[in-house]
């Protein structure tokens, strides 16, 4: 490994827009891993630019510190992640993203309308969650959570 290899913490702040402390707290939950030199200074690899970038973009998608620590393991430790690398972590992740998407446009169609919430403070809860049928099927906004007005209303 090179001296060009390595960063200051600095640096690697500087690079991805994160404070100090914060690149202190992931290396301290283990997202990432300082070397250290001689005189007791942490230094990164370069690739660490990287693997902050995924945690910040894994954290705007809300994965837990615990879901981004499992999906960095999948990364090859002492270089530069590549394209394999990603596609295989992006894979995963698609998944999820595509979830989200679906819920917030559910959310977008239903939030002038009823959102199956159980709440029947509306007018129109009368029309759309008679009697609060929507409960039957769980706790929480069920239409937004996927459940149909028409699945509801056929129940009992």
């Amino acid at each position: 490994m090179h001296r060009t290899d390595l960063i200051a913490i600095g640096e690697l702040a500087a690079r991805t827009g994160v404070a100090v402390s914060a690149i202190r707290f992931y290396e301290a939950k283990g997202l990432i891993e300082a070397l250290r030199t001689g005189g007791g200074q942490r230094r990164f690899l370069r690739a660490d630019i990287r693997r902050v970038s995924f945690i910040l973009i894994a954290q705007q998608l809300g994965l837990s510190l615990e879901e981004i620590a499992a999906e960095l393991t999948r990364l090859p430790a002492g270089r530069t992640p590549n394209g394999a690398d990603w596609t295989r972590i992006s894979t995963g992740l698609r998944a999820r993203i595509d979830a989200q998407i679906a819920a917030l446009q559910r959310t977008r169609e239903l939030l002038g309308d009823c959102i199956g919430c159980g709440c029947l403070s509306l007018k129109k809860c009368g029309l759309y969650n008679r009697d609060d049928k929507a409960a039957q099927r769980g706790a929480g906004p069920r239409y937004v959570l996927g459940d149909r007005a028409k699945e509801i209303a056929e129940i009992g």
